[in-house]
């Protein structure tokens, strides 16, 4: 492994936790409807957990009502029993095969639980990205041992990883003050 190996690993694994970050903040309920929130709802199906997208089409009927096809009809009470068990909060009614799931709208103290949810998985993507730039120092180090860079190599790559982990935290900042926003928006 050379410096840039060390540099270049660092980079992909905290993009990789920025990635994590956007799922995470994609599942937090807003006051709008949207498919993606089902997202990680699993279903049974022939005795498998599965997500919901792969028996399901997912749609939105209007701003505040998400529309579930499922692709077999002996799975429409399977599925409604899954999202209604589902620690979203949400009661799904069916009509004939389609499940209408209504997302009620957010009350102040509930939308301030969801910033604080948000704020938890910022410090939690903080933590990740914190923890790669420790590795990253450490196999630096441990180049500096091997006699594979020297010293102010190491300091350079050690202050390169530094500049690099300012730059996800920022971006996670900016995630969570948009998501924040987009929730505390009536």
């Amino acid at each position: 492994m050379t410096v840039a190996d060390a540099k270049k690993i660092a980079e992909q694994k905290m993009q990789k936790s920025i990635e994590t970050l956007k799922s995470d903040l994609a599942k937090v309920r807003t006051g709008r409807a949207h498919t993606g929130l089902l997202d990680h709802v699993m279903v049974e199906y022939y005795g498998t957990p599965t997500a919901l997208p792969q028996v399901a089409n997912l749609t939105l009927v209007d701003a505040r009502t998400i529309g579930v096809q499922p692709y077999e009809k002996k799975m429409v009470a399977t599925i409604e029993k899954a999202i209604r068990e589902s620690d979203l909060g949400l009661n799904p009614s069916t009509q004939g095969d389609l499940i209408r799931v209504p997302t009620p709208p957010l009350t102040e103290e509930r939308r301030k639980e969801m910033v604080k949810l948000v704020k938890s998985e910022a410090e939690d993507a903080k933590i990740a990205i914190r923890n790669i730039r420790r590795d990253a120092n450490e196999s630096l180090k441990k180049l500096v041992k091997d006699k594979a860079c020297s010293e102010d190599d190491e300091r350079r790559a050690q202050d390169d990883v530094q500049k690099l982990t300012d730059k996800f935290v920022v971006e996670v900042d900016k995630m969570v003050a948009e998501k924040e926003k987009e929730v505390l928006t009536v």
